[in-house]
């Protein structure tokens, strides 16, 4: 019964809580080494989540509810397929 705003809203929402356990985590055991050998890497995915977010906020609004269902399902089968097969 939720929105397609909500629906969205609610998965962005655990996805920043997750990272900022996992930031939290990293910034407690003092492992900086991973950060400052891939910096080139952190900027390419900070700068795609960005864009994304930018490009996923005019998409949403030509969309429906079944359909915004859909693209969820239909990547949800794409990383387990990913996961069961090793790619990921």
């Amino acid at each position: 019964g939720l929105s397609k705003e909500a629906f969205i809203g609610t998965g962005v929402v655990i996805a920043c809580l997750i990272d900022v356990s996992r930031l939290a985590v990293y910034s407690a055991t003092g492992d900086y080494n991973g950060v400052h050998g891939n910096a080139g890497l952190v900027a390419c995915a900070v700068a795609a989540a960005f864009l994304g977010a930018l490009v996923g906020n005019r998409l949403l609004k030509k969309m429906t509810m079944p359909g915004v269902q859909r693209i969820v399902a239909i990547m949800l089968l794409v990383v387990a397929l990913g996961l069961m097969s090793g790619v990921l």
